[in-house]
């Protein structure tokens, strides 16, 4: 393991096989939350024009680089940039090799500016429609994107919103479009410097700015160049990770590996039988990333 990285533990992983993302608060450093947004051109409201103004400003800036599709994350930020530096965070570089892992390369980049009504005619901007990114792959190996929020997010900013636990859903991505408000949907409220380490299939969506303020995330998307096994820190996964608890009828303490729970937690949107069908999808995606299909919990995948 590079000494540079904090590689995620057992139950982060299991978080990520489970919901579909992680979240690190406040991980990036307040000084280069600043700088990131210096470079970028970002200015007070008063000095802005227009919505096409203020995107053309940031777009002729060499801060956010033009990077062809396919180009390893190591060669796409130049050394001595804000970007370069925000993935070298150590918590930040450990995710992303947990996940995709050491040689990633970048699928894009994006930066996503949410305007406030007196910027747009005094309009609130709707909410971006429910979707996926570019899900046309429906194998276990999966793209990773990364949402940086570079200041902090109220909740009248509509920071991104996202449905955990519907990154195994194969759908096309644009037909959830007619979704709205599900159960269990979150919206990103956080403060500055904060990841969003999303599953590429996570259902999500833009909020509709309500602040009078810019809201500003950045997205990167990085696709694996190697299996996805055991990228994290598995030292702790001892002889118990594979053995069976009881089920139902169940007595005290009889829990025997945290990542069990996990994978078979519920989530508000799961319905009663067919939300079951999610436990078998989170088991098999896990028994992928550990290299393993022996493994089991609460015997969803063998009884089948």
């Amino acid at each position: 393991m590079d000494k540079d990285q904090v590689l995620l533990g057992r139950t982060q992983m299991a978080e990520f096989a489970a919901r579909g993302v992680l979240r690190l608060d406040g991980v990036v450093p307040r000084a280069l939350n600043e700088r990131f947004l210096r470079d970028i051109g970002d200015v007070a409201g008063s000095e802005i024009a227009s919505v096409g103004e203020h995107y053309g400003r940031i777009q002729a800036s060499s801060a956010i680089p033009v990077v062809p599709a396919g180009t390893p994350l190591a060669a796409a930020y130049p050394g001595d940039s804000a970007l370069a530096s925000i993935v070298a965070v150590p918590e930040v570089a450990g995710a992303i090799a947990s996940l995709v892992g050491s040689n990633p390369s970048l699928d894009h980049h994006f930066l996503h500016v949410t305007f406030p009504p007196h910027l747009t005619g005094g309009k609130q901007m709707p909410s971006q429609h429910t979707h996926q990114d570019s899900t046309i792959d429906p194998r276990k190996a999966f793209d990773m994107q990364m949402m940086y929020f570079p200041h902090e997010v109220t909740a009248e900013m509509g920071g991104t919103r996202f449905l955990p636990g519907s990154h195994l859903r194969v759908v096309s991505e644009a037909s959830i479009a007619r979704y709205q408000n599900i159960r269990g949907q979150q919206h990103v409220v956080c403060p500055a410097g904060t990841l969003l380490f999303t599953h590429m299939g996570i259902w999500h969506g833009g909020g509709s700015n309500r602040s009078d303020k810019l809201r500003y995330m950045f997205k990167i998307r990085l696709c694996p160049t190697e299996r996805q096994c055991r990228l994290w820190d598995d030292a702790d996964l001892g002889p118990s990770h594979f053995e069976q608890r009881p089920i139902f009828w169940r007595g005290v303490g009889t829990d025997v590996d945290p990542v069990q729970a996990i994978l078979v937690k519920s989530e508000p949107w799961f319905e009663a039988d067919t939300g079951r069908l999610e436990y078998i999808n989170r088991i098999r995606f896990w028994r992928y990333l550990l290299g393993d299909d022996s493994f089991d919990a609460d015997y969803w995948a063998t009884r089948v």
